[in-house]
């Protein structure tokens, strides 16, 4: 690697920091709220499932009927995004899920054993808006900032901040409210984000106004994807990656250390991963590598002490520092790579192309926790995790070997200030 790979540009910022854009603080407003209701849902979900007496398969099923229509109806969310922008989907797709939340609510303050079909049925709605909502929010940060790269770091922040935030406010609800008041206040942040998207709805876009069918839409996606070999690249390795390092490392992860350090513990680790997350967050706003995905990668490394630290046993301090390490490296690879595809992919298929990215990435993380118990029977915990660590080191430097990869520059500021709508100068 020559030095001009890592060398990092050092004049004064040119682009205006995203607080200063009005459009830029609703969208992170409603990015927040909808982020802090997601980070409550599977608390309230679990809880609900559980006293209802559906018992832990209920949880699996219930957990499936939400994930399985966001696999299955991502694409469609960004084809439909292209059609209508981003921001209408985002809205539509607000207001379906407060509504499969207000009527959770209304269940479960009517009734202790609500049917598991209701359930599953809602929460299906719920994924299928999801999947709307998603591609979209990656077209829109080009559309509400000049700075993309400072954008998608402050966003970055304020999912690990939802993270944190929300199971502990669902749990509190629970315990003092019960659960059909934590729906309640999570159909109320999606009512939030919705009502400061509608400002947004008129923004100016390259909407699709053409008549082509969905499965041409679909297709005309695809071919952007695939006609750019460090995108397709990185997803094909993101795609084994999630089968063999993200699907198993929550799961085993998660058992061990609470075996190691108790539940109190294991929350105290789950928080610095959390406080890791800001720091590369915080990091991604400053430093502006010319190869963001060489430098990304480069971090993403980091994420290897996640599952190597409770594999190897390590002492509750070594185990909380390795995770601020890993959320660091995941929250920085974020960054690079989120900027990377909203600069250099033109905004009337980046929501398609999202799509691609958001189903690549995410598709087999599903299998890969159900395998995770069969792989922890056979070999053990411990050798699995440790697997799981080797894995990531490889697939990374897989990653960094595709010279496509290796090659891509950050956007010059006249393609950042094209996208935003603004001349070049």
């Amino acid at each position: 690697m020559s030095v001009d790979d890592t060398t990092l540009q050092q004049k004064p910022d040119p682009l205006p920091s995203p607080w200063r854009s009005g459009r830029f603080r609703l969208f992170f407003t409603a990015r927040s709220a909808s982020l802090l209701a997601d980070g409550m849902l599977m608390v309230s979900l679990t809880t609900a499932v559980l006293g209802a007496g559906h018992g832990a398969s209920g949880v699996g099923y219930a957990l499936a009927a939400w994930m399985t229509p966001i696999v299955l109806l991502v694409l469609f969310g960004g084809v439909l995004a292209d059609r209508f922008t981003p921001q209408v989907m985002m809205i539509c797709a607000d207001l379906a899920r407060m509504a499969a939340m207000l009527t959770m609510a209304v269940l479960l303050f009517s009734s202790d054993d609500v049917p598991l079909w209701q359930i599953m049925g809602l929460m299906a709605l719920s994924g299928a808006a999801t999947a709307m909502f998603q591609p979209g929010m990656a077209s829109m940060v080009p559309r509400v900032a000049k700075d993309i790269q400072k954008a998608n770091a402050l966003l970055r922040i304020s999912e690990a901040l939802s993270t944190l935030l929300g199971p502990g406010l669902a749990g509190l609800l629970v315990a003092y409210w019960q659960v059909s008041g934590s729906y309640l206040v999570i159909a109320a942040a999606y009512a939030l984000s919705a009502a400061v998207l509608l400002p947004l709805r008129k923004l100016h876009t390259e909407r699709d106004e053409g008549d082509a069918p969905m499965w041409r839409r679909l297709a005309t996606g695809w071919q952007e994807f695939r006609s750019r070999q460090w995108l397709w690249g990185v997803i094909a390795v993101w795609s084994v990656y999630g089968l063999f390092v993200f699907g198993p490392a929550l799961p085993l992860g998660a058992a061990l250390m609470i075996e190691q350090h108790g539940a109190n513990g294991y929350g105290w680790i789950a928080s610095a991963d959390g406080a890791g997350t800001i720091i590369g967050g915080l990091i991604g706003m400053r430093v502006r590598p010319r190869r963001p995905l060489v430098a990304g990668a480069l971090a993403m490394l980091c994420f290897a002490l996640n599952p190597l630290a409770p594999a190897l046993e390590w002492s509750f301090a070594a185990t909380a520092v390795a995770h601020v390490i890993a959320g660091y490296g995941f929250a920085f690879w974020g960054v690079m790579w989120a900027t990377s595809v909203q600069s250099h992919i033109p905004l009337t298929v980046l929501s398609r192309v999202s799509a691609y990215d958001v189903a690549g990435s995410i598709m087999v993380i599903p299998l890969g926790r159900a395998l995770a118990g069969p792989a922890a029977d056979t070999f053990g915990a411990n050798e699995v995790l440790i697997f799981s660590s080797v894995m990531s080191c490889l697939l990374l430097a897989v990653m960094l070997s595709v010279p496509a990869i290796r090659a891509l520059r950050r956007a010059p500021e006249a393609v950042l200030r094209k996208a935003e709508g603004e001349p070049a100068v």
